[in-house]
């Protein structure tokens, strides 16, 4: 398989973080933001959706859309409960974290931390993102406040995929995670799960 990624995304991140842990081999080929890399993989056709990451399959076909990768990664293994009700809730929480956690909190990570951004980081829009953001955290802290994972008694995909961009939000969002206890040792639960690699590794 080869994974397009984006090497800074969270939503990159992900998908790679899915692999290191389940182990599985991919060719990654990085596509950073603003890159030559990035504009000549969507000049011939490499990212359907004009972004990463696109994973392709070894018989060629292209998957884009983090969360749809990791649902087709994930299937079958540990971090797919087995229980119907369970997987719909896992699904519940990576379809909040696509509708209002990562417009919120990964874009006022992504207006701090790109400079091809900065212009559009008004006073206004980045206080908007802050109050926001942190409300949905503490949806996060709630769910969090008296169980160790977000679906069931283990990590699940949803863990995975929240975890992309909450664990970046105070380094990058400027987010007082100080607020949050509950998502923090949840952070550190998934950064010691067996095969964790880095955003950066």
């Amino acid at each position: 398989m080869k994974l397009w990624s984006m090497p800074s995304s969270g939503n990159s991140y992900k998908v790679r973080l899915l692999l290191a842990l389940l182990g599985r081999d991919c060719q990654v080929a990085d596509v950073e933001e603003s890159s030559d890399a990035l504009r000549e993989a969507q000049a011939k056709g490499a990212l359907p959706f004009g972004k990463a990451p696109v994973l392709v399959l070894d018989d060629g076909r292209m998957l884009p859309e983090s969360n749809a990768i990791l649902c087709w990664l994930g299937e079958g293994t540990r971090f797919w409960p087995q229980d119907p009700f369970a997987r719909a809730e896992m699904l519940a929480w990576m379809f909040w974290e696509q509708n209002q956690h990562e417009g919120v909190i990964a874009v006022r990570a992504s207006l701090n931390f790109y400079p091809s951004r900065a212009s559009l980081a008004t006073p206004e829009r980045m206080a908007d993102l802050l109050t926001r953001g942190h409300a949905l955290l503490s949806v996060m802290e709630t769910r969090l406040t008296d169980r160790d994972w977000l679906v069931g008694d283990a990590a699940s995909l949803a863990d995975i995929c929240l975890y992309a961009y909450t664990h970046t939000a105070g380094s990058r969002g400027g987010f007082d995670m100080a607020r949050f206890p509950a998502v923090t040792a949840w952070l550190d639960r998934v950064a010691a799960l067996p095969g964790h690699v880095a955003i950066d590794a």
